[in-house]
């Protein structure tokens, strides 16, 4: 069983910054591919950012995203990252920790262990 537990979102104004942290409990994650996910209201899931476990490839962005956000991961704190700059009113979302074993899978917004996401708002 994996628990992923986030935290860090709130309001913020755009331009600002926050950073989400993700902690896992429960089975050894190192060998599976981590990374984050949002939905808006009304939307589905998309991915955000993530990387594979081995870091092979690099991390990897949503093009939406790419050059604000960075993605980070810590095996020893058993923790994922994701500090968020320059925030826009479109990122505003709830976003989600993710987990499973293949970055292919994570980047279709595809996971075996989901946490149960921390809102983000972004205001004028």
């Amino acid at each position: 069983q994996v628990l992923l537990v986030e935290s860090g979102g709130g309001l913020v104004q755009t331009g600002g910054s926050l950073r989400l942290a993700c902690v896992s409990s429960g089975k050894d994650l190192e060998t599976y591919a981590m990374g984050w996910f949002r939905r808006g209201s009304g939307r589905g899931y998309e991915f955000v950012a993530g990387a594979a476990w081995h870091g092979g490839g690099g991390n990897y962005y949503a093009d939406s995203v790419n050059g604000r956000f960075t993605y980070s991961r810590d095996n020893s704190k058993r923790s994922v990252f994701l500090q968020m700059n320059n925030l826009r009113i479109e990122d505003t979302a709830v976003y989600f920790c993710a987990a499973t074993k293949t970055i292919a899978t994570l980047r279709g917004a595809s996971a075996e262990f989901l946490g149960q996401g921390t809102p983000v708002a972004v205001s004028s």
